[in-house]
C-alpha cells in the first residue's frame, strides 16, 4: 500500500480518479466498493445489498459497516484512521486468496469517498467496481428544494487541503446554490458560514443546517447565514450544535420576478 500523506499528496482521490473504470470480463470476480446511503437501509439499493450479501470479506469503517452487519455473514474487517492500512492489507490478502471482496462507504462513494476508494483500489489488483448510492447530498438537495443543475457542490469531509473547495463556495455564493458536506470538526457549518461571509456573501441569504438525514431524528435548523456564523469556532464535538452527519444547504439570491410587459 502506497505511503500517502495527505497534507502534501499524493492524495488517494486522485488515483482513483485517474482512468475510466476498467471493463471487467465475465471470468472475474471485481471488488465493489458500495455506497450504503446516508445509514437508513431502506435508501440501500438492491445492488449494493447484493453485493454486500454475496461478500466473504467486507471491509469498511467501523461507523459504516455497523448500518450493514445484519445484511451478510462476511467476515467484517473493520478500521479507523488509525488503522487502516492492516484492515487494508488483510482485505487484500483475502481477495487475492479468491475470495468475494466488497467495500463499504457512507452514502455514494461519487460524492465523499474515492479516497478510500483510491486506498481500496491500490492494494488490489483486482478491477474496482464501483456501486453507487443514495447519498445525504442527494437527500439535501430535495428536502433544500436546492436542483443539482443549479447548485455547486463541495466536500470538505475530507483529509488534506480543502481551500480548493472553499474557493469555489466562495465564488459560487449567491449565484448558485450550495451543498457542502462539512469536515468535523474544524470546518463546521457556522465556520462555513463564516468564511462565506468574509468572502463577500449575502449575510440575508438562507442556510439550512440537515442533520442526520433520512433517520427516525432527522433534523432541519434554518438560519440566515449571518446568524449561522455565530456558530463558528472551536475543533471539537462539544463546541458546536451540529452533528457529524450534517449537510449545509445556502440557498441563492432568489432572482427578481420578471414582470410580463403589456401587448
Amino acid at each position: 500500500m502506497s505511503d500517502y500523506d495527505l497534507d502534501a499528496g499524493p492524495d488517494p482521490a486522485a488515483y482513483a480518479a485517474a482512468a475510466a473504470e476498467p471493463e471487467v470480463d465475465a471470468a472475474t470476480d471485481p471488488v465493489y466498493a458500495v455506497g450504503i446511503g446516508p445509514g437508513n437501509p431502506e435508501y440501500l439499493t438492491p445492488r449494493g445489498r447484493r453485493a454486500i450479501e454475496e461478500a466473504d470479506v467486507v471491509v469498511g469503517f467501523s461507523t459504516v459497516v455497523d448500518f450493514i452487519a445484519d445484511l451478510t455473514d462476511a467476515d467484517l474487517l473493520t478500521c479507523g484512521y488509525k488503522d487502516e492500512r492492516e484492515a487494508l492489507t488483510t482485505f487484500a490478502d483475502r481477495v487475492a486468496d479468491g475470495e468475494r471482496g466488497t467495500a463499504v462507504l457512507m452514502g455514494d462513494p461519487n460524492h465523499s469517498g474515492y479516497q478510500f476508494v483510491g486506498k481500496v483500489q491500490d492494494v488490489i489488483d483486482t478491477p474496482v467496481r464501483i456501486v453507487p448510492g443514495i447519498s445525504s447530498l442527494q437527500i439535501a438537495a430535495s428536502r433544500a428544494r436546492t436542483p443539482m443543475e443549479d447548485t455547486e457542490f463541495v466536500t470538505l469531509h475530507k483529509s488534506g487541503d480543502i481551500t480548493p473547495g472553499l474557493d469555489r463556495l466562495a465564488e459560487a455564493v449567491g449565484g448558485r446554490h450550495l451543498l457542502v458536506l462539512p469536515r468535523p470538526f474544524d470546518w463546521m457549518p457556522g465556520d462555513i458560514a463564516d468564511h462565506l461571509l468574509e468572502t463577500g456573501g449575502d449575510p440575508e441569504l438562507e442556510a439550512l443546517v440537515l442533520e442526520r438525514l433520512t433517520h427516525d431524528d432527522e433534523s432541519i435548523s434554518r438560519f440566515s447565514l449571518a446568524a449561522l456564523a455565530d456558530y463558528a469556532g472551536g475543533s471539537g464535538a462539544e463546541e458546536t450544535p451540529f452533528s457529524d452527519l450534517s449537510v449545509l444547504a445556502v440557498r441563492r439570491t432568489q432572482p427578481q420576478a420578471e414582470t410580463r410587459g403589456e401587448q
